[in-house]
């Protein structure tokens, strides 16, 4: 028996697997794109089967596609949501710009399930497609994508290490330790600063998406080809945003203007912005760890974290910190997606974007890695470590740059003197210091107490 059946389009007839859900169009996708063997994310496949259900809902409601055929298309797309067939939705990223490829997928796979639900012939142009157009739909999918990943998984991520970093640093926020600028001494500082100032980035950052996110709600559905809404019910924007809002529980609302939305992905890109604001954040934040984690003996050793798994196949018992490495790794590749979507979203040719696939790709790539590594990252690495205390005050006894403390009450030059013998003779900075000036020494291990010097101001 054949594998293959013979399925046809406007430009003619071609064979299609015998089990494929889709029809000539996607294969012919298939066939012209083997380019990366990448395929478009689930969240987006599944934005797409939202999209298909608020348009066949509203399309009902507007009289336009008889009830058996909506209800039909409608369980067709819930299907999709559910996670089913998945392994029907194989066009390549690298296609037609638009994602056309990508809308026709989906509407070919929704009308032959529609098809049989119903008992007599969706089509995926004519039903499925109602009222829309690829360039409104793949737009519109990305944000509802975007919206997605943002509300649930990203945002919940980002409280969530946020969280346990303020969790953190009540436990171990009394400890201090010598700042670095330059990598090199200085005044000291206690965790609880280090973290705050950890968890001040994040929520910024946190901040920055949130504010990204209204641009993202806005959509382009309802503006079809080039944005004058051609072949769309007038009412068909206002409705199919009110479906869609009440079946992700996310206000989504028309775009106030078609054609900027269809023509560009600003708000893409400007969300796009914001992720890489966070991936700077969390890079500074992984390397902070790294470094503070290094030794056990040659480097800082002011914590240790969590060992995960052996560090060397060949140095037995080294552990690396493998979950910032991680995590600085996802940072990086989240700062390139956003090169590609700053290019991607300047390709708005006149009334349409032509990055729009690779546009998808990336962003919901960038979302859904920042959304894992920053569970993992509260969670085996803030949460986790431990602090060495008797190494942060063998530090804390030697740091010549205490005597900075001193300035008002010596002077500059005489303090820069006290600090570069303490440094060359290796001496605590309390006993040259009393060789120096007239303070006894309990005035300057007062003075100099590294916990005091936490809280700034004058001595």
């Amino acid at each position: 028996m054949s594998q293959f059946r013979t399925a046809s389009d406007s430009m003619g007839t071609l064979q299609v697997p015998v089990d494929a859900l889709w029809q000539a169009q996607t294969q012919r996708a298939i066939n012209n794109f083997p380019i990366s063997g990448l395929t478009l994310p689930t969240t987006f496949i599944r934005a797409l089967a939202y999209i298909k259900q608020a348009a066949a809902q509203t399309n009902q409601e507007l009289g336009h596609l008889p009830k058996p055929l909506a209800e039909a298309i409608s369980n067709a797309c819930q299907q999709i949501i559910d996670g089913q067939h998945a392994e029907q939705f194989p066009v390549d990223v690298f296609q037609t710009g638009s994602g056309t490829s990508s809308n026709m997928n989906a509407n070919e796979v929704i009308a032959t399930l529609a098809t049989d639900l119903a008992g007599q012939t969706v089509h995926a142009n004519d039903h499925v497609n109602m009222g829309q157009s690829s360039n409104d739909t793949i737009p519109t999918s990305i944000h509802v994508a975007c919206v997605i990943a943002l509300v649930y998984d990203l945002l919940p991520a980002l409280n969530h290490l946020s969280q346990t970093i303020a969790n953190k640093a009540q436990q171990v926020g009394h400890h201090v330790k010598t700042g670095r600028t330059h990598l090199m001494d200085a005044m000291p500082v206690n965790f609880m600063q280090v973290m705050k100032g950890w968890q001040c980035q994040l929520d910024n950052a946190q901040h920055g998406i949130v504010q990204a996110l209204d641009g993202v709600t806005r959509l382009a559905q309802g503006g079809t080809a080039v944005g004058t809404g051609i072949n769309a019910d007038p009412r068909f924007a206002a409705l199919f945003n009110q479906h869609l809002s009440e079946s992700l529980a996310v206000r989504f609302k028309p775009a106030e203007q078609f054609f900027a939305y269809i023509g560009a992905q600003d708000a893409v890109v400007a969300l796009s912005g914001q992720l890489k604001t966070l991936a700077v954040a969390l890079m500074k934040i992984a390397n902070d760890l790294r470094w503070m984690n290094s030794g056990p003996l040659a480097g800082l050793a002011e914590i240790e974290l969590e060992a995960l798994q052996p560090g060397s196949s060949i140095m037995p018992g080294k552990v690396n910190p493998v979950l910032p490495e991680a995590v600085a790794m996802v940072c990086a590749q989240v700062i390139g997606n956003d090169v590609t979507i700053t290019v991607a979203g300047q390709s708005g040719n006149f009334e349409l974007n032509v990055m729009l696939p690779v546009i998808a790709y990336n962003i919901l790539q960038s979302l859904q890695l920042l959304s894992t590594s920053s569970r993992l990252f509260a969670d085996k690495a803030i949460a986790t470590f431990k602090v060495n205390d008797s190494n942060l005050h063998h530090a804390l006894t030697r740091n010549p740059i205490l005597v900075t403390a001193l300035n008002p009450i010596i002077g500059y030059e005489l303090a820069a003197k006290i600090a570069k013998q303490a440094y060359t003779e290796g001496r605590p900075i309390v006993d040259v210091a009393a060789e120096h000036c007239d303070l006894s020494k309990e005035q300057l291990a007062s003075l100099l107490d590294p916990h005091k010097l936490t809280r700034g101001g004058l001595a």
